[in-house]
């Protein structure tokens, strides 16, 4: 979250409008001591941009206790 004067957001209102709405990060300007907060209504599903990682599960979770995971993992049983 980025912090502003409300000189700054006049000076950039375009910019700092069209931020919040493509990334969903809420902008916080300081007047006379307070804070105030420029948010989209319509928040963006951020997991939406998160990117697919090589290696990890996908699929329904409901179906991770039905994986056999004495079979997945070979462990010491000598303890």
């Amino acid at each position: 979250m980025s912090n502003m004067t409300p000189t700054e957001l006049r000076n950039n209102i375009y910019n700092v409008l069209d931020e919040v709405l493509a990334t969903g990060i809420p902008v916080e300007i300081i007047r006379k001591g307070k804070i105030l907060k420029i948010i989209a209504v319509d928040t963006i599903d951020k997991l939406q941009n998160l990117s697919k990682k090589p290696g990890f599960i996908t699929g329904d979770p409901e179906d991770l206790p039905e994986i056999h995971w004495d079979e997945a993992i070979k462990l010491d049983t000598d303890l």
